[in-house]
């Protein structure tokens, strides 16, 4: 008979940016699995301890840490706070992200840094920190057979371009090599190391994408799949590279994006 024990049961997490959108569906799912989850927000204290409010009151794990990836001292506090609240850190799921928008010739050198240091040096300085507490954590009463996962969350645009974006796409391209280099790093040490890249998924951050029915239709045109991801088809996709189920997965990106890297507009033979 299969096993009833939930996939990640014993386990602690910790999930950045995770007071909305993928980053809350992510640790809901995991804590749902069997996860005592570290909820991190940077400015939203009140989805992200409300969070924590329905997962404790279905009996599991959960804490809310106020903390900045961009900065190497709230990244070491955010990490303290859980082994203090959970005794250990088993997974790291670096989903915080930001976006500022504008064509080259307009784009502020505040706004490509604060894309570059969330997107990616905040993914570095969290990679860091867990490769660091993985390595010093007994081996005994691992609750996986990895010594610690790490999953980035990184984007379609990791490999499309994206004009007008050029700082998110340039971050995102960086997450895709770091996670690889990582891996490589790492593999000896028994760490995993992976990526989600979401396509199109129903969050704030693209709400104007998908506001009008023309645009929606605009969208569409791009996800051969003919919907709009949730945060959700996500967040399973989390719980499933986290567990000993994807053991023998590491430095990879898995893609959830309904077939947007499949590059749509050669569907009719370009």
């Amino acid at each position: 008979m299969p096993s009833t024990r939930p996939p990640l049961q014993n386990h602690a997490a910790i999930v950045t940016g995770a007071s909305s959108g993928i980053g809350l569906a992510v640790a809901e799912a995991l804590a749902n699995a069997g996860d005592a989850v570290a909820v991190n927000y940077r400015s939203q204290p009140v989805p992200a301890e409300e969070l924590v409010r329905r997962i404790t009151d279905r009996g599991g794990r959960a804490i809310a840490v106020q903390a900045d990836v961009s900065q190497e001292a709230d990244v070491t506090r955010l990490f303290e706070e859980a082994s203090a609240a959970f005794g250990r850190v088993d997974l790291l799921v670096s989903n915080s992200g930001v976006q500022k928008d504008a064509a080259v010739a307009d784009m502020s050198l505040a706004d490509w840094n604060t894309v570059i240091d969330v997107n990616l040096t905040g993914q570095f300085l969290c990679a860091r920190e867990a490769v660091r507490r993985f390595r010093a954590q007994p081996a005994a009463g691992r609750p996986a057979r990895s010594a610690g996962a790490i999953i980035a969350m990184s984007s379609v645009h990791e490999i499309i371009p994206w004009a007008g974006h050029i700082n998110y796409a340039a971050a995102k391209g960086g997450v895709r090599m770091l996670t690889r280099s990582l891996a490589q790093e790492v593999a000896p040490d028994g760490i995993r190391v992976n990526a989600i890249a979401p396509g199109a998924i129903r969050t704030p951050i693209n709400k104007e994408a998908r506001d009008s029915e023309e645009a929606l239709t605009k969208l569409l045109r791009l996800i051969p799949y003919g919907r709009i991801g949730e945060p959700e088809d996500v967040a399973r996709a989390a719980v499933w590279l986290a567990s000993d189920d994807a053991d023998y997965v590491t430095g990879t990106t898995l893609f959830v994006d309904g077939g947007m890297s499949l590059y749509p507009e050669f569907r009719d033979n370009g």
